[in-house]
């Protein structure tokens, strides 16, 4: 197994951007440094860079193995300062992930406020590994079924079947679930990152779907919708400025309908960090302002 001085070395390489550039900043001979890369290569059996005259390019196994190594010497950078400053002050590398823009405030003032954390945000709609991708909070929307995880839940988001005006007016209203099979849907994508086909009902049924657009961007439904190219069902928070302008209709609002929890999640480790127990303490009520009178 490669130890972590070899992923040290790597990580040095990739951040300086050359071989030449990670030997100066380590200290050591260009020629120590290129050949411990190749036999670090040779060991893992992958290559990690292809290299040129002007520069490195990262391979997908070279890309993996550098998020990692980051992750585990800023492990080990906590670990030190951990056992030398025994205090509660929020420090340190911290990962978040999140699919909503509405967070952007709170990472903010948290960066200012906390000078000693280095913040790596990830926006994406999936649903990532914690543990495996070294993500220290994320933002759930849905169920959270992992028990190796403690979910802070905050809020239940309602979402709703909108759509223009201009499009009823051509279309006409849907007066119950089986119309929709006649009307345009926008629709979002599933835990799998495929196209949606099925809607709730209230009763717990199921209407089936489809339309014009898929997406993973709920405010790009929103603003599908908003453009007349079909009804989106959304959370009423992405478009509650529209319907109180009447730029959208909510529509079926008795019978299709549902409520998806919104939670902050982490990682049940013995010891919480400072900088994760700070940020989820001020993650959560941030969110459930937010979300105030949405459900």
């Amino acid at each position: 197994m490669p130890s972590n001085e070899r992923l040290t070395e790597f990580a040095a390489v990739v951040a300086e951007g050359s071989i030449s550039a990670a030997a100066r900043m380590l200290g050591l001979p260009r020629s120590t440094v290129s050949r411990r890369i190749s036999g670090l290569e040779a060991e893992l059996g992958v290559r990690l860079l292809h290299r040129s005259t002007s520069r490195l390019v990262l391979t997908e196994a070279g890309q993996e193995l550098n998020r990692r190594a980051r992750r585990i010497e800023a492990d080990a950078a906590e670990a030190w300062n951990t056992v030398r400053r025994l205090d509660d002050t929020p420090r340190g590398l911290l990962r978040v992930s999140t699919s909503a823009s509405m967070l952007d405030q709170l990472l903010v003032d948290f960066a200012v406020d906390f000078p000693e954390v280095r913040l790596e945000v990830l926006q994406t709609m999936r649903q990532v590994d914690l543990v495996g991708e070294g993500i220290d909070v994320a933002i759930r929307f849905g169920p959270v079924e992992d028990p190796n995880l403690i979910v802070r839940r905050v809020a239940a988001v309602r979402r709703v079947v909108v759509g223009s005006p201009a499009y009823f007016e051509q279309h006409g209203v849907p007066s119950g679930p089986a119309d929709l099979k006649k009307h345009a849907c926008l629709v979002g994508f599933t835990g799998d990152e495929t196209p949606v086909t099925l809607w709730p009902l209230a009763d717990g049924g199921t209407v089936a779907v489809s339309g014009p657009l898929a997406g993973n961007s709920r405010p790009l439904l929103g603003l599908a919708a908003l453009a007349g190219l079909g009804v989106a069902f959304v959370p009423r928070l992405v478009v509650k400025k529209e319907l109180a302008t009447g730029e959208l209709v909510h529509v079926l609002q008795d019978t299709v309908v549902a409520h998806t929890s919104v939670s902050v999640v982490f990682a049940d480790r013995e010891y919480i960090e400072p900088k994760v127990r700070e940020f989820v303490d001020r993650a959560v009520p941030f969110l459930q302002n937010a979300f105030r009178g949405d459900g």
